[in-house]
Order: structure tokens, then C-alpha cells, then sequence
């Protein structure tokens, strides 16, 4: 079970990291971080709604990744310390 928690730690930092990177990929009302990085290329991917629906497909299915991967934890940590006891 010690190999399976480190796994899962792992895994919820790239999670957390990945998530965060994509949320503030997303553009809000002004503009957001993707404006200073993107500059006039922003518009461009604005105006397409391909680029931004695929931006919201990988940040859900990272968002739920990321909610199962720290119930897998909880889990992992509430059986392991049971037992120990």
C-alpha cells in the first residue's frame, strides 16, 4: 500500500499542476493570463470554438481526474492507517 500512496501523490501533484495551468489558460471577462501570453493570437483562438471546447474538454476530464485521484487517496490513507493500528 506504501508504493500506491507515493503513486498517488505523484499523480495529485501533476494533477494539480496541470489543472492549474489550464484554468488559467481559460479566457474570462478581461481577458485573462492566455491574453498576456497569446497576445493577438488570442483572438484568433477565440474566434474559433473548437480551440476553446477542447480547452474545456481536457480541463473537465483533468477536473475530474484530479477529484478521483484524491478520493483514491483518502481512501488509501483511512484503510492504511486502519490496518497499521
Amino acid at each position: 500500500m506504501d508504493v500506491l500512496h507515493v503513486i498517488l501523490q505523484i499523480l495529485l501533484g501533476i494533477t494539480s499542476l496541470l489543472l492549474t495551468l489550464l484554468i488559467l489558460l481559460h479566457k474570462g471577462r478581461g481577458g485573462g493570463l492566455s491574453d498576456m501570453f497569446g497576445g493577438g493570437m488570442s483572438s484568433g483562438l477565440s474566434s474559433s470554438g473548437v480551440a476553446e471546447r477542447n480547452l474545456n474538454r481536457f480541463t473537465v476530464v483533468l477536473g475530474i481526474t484530479w477529484g478521483v485521484v484524491i478520493i483514491a487517496l483518502g481512501l488509501v490513507m483511512r484503510f492504511s492507517s486502519g490496518g497499521d493500528s
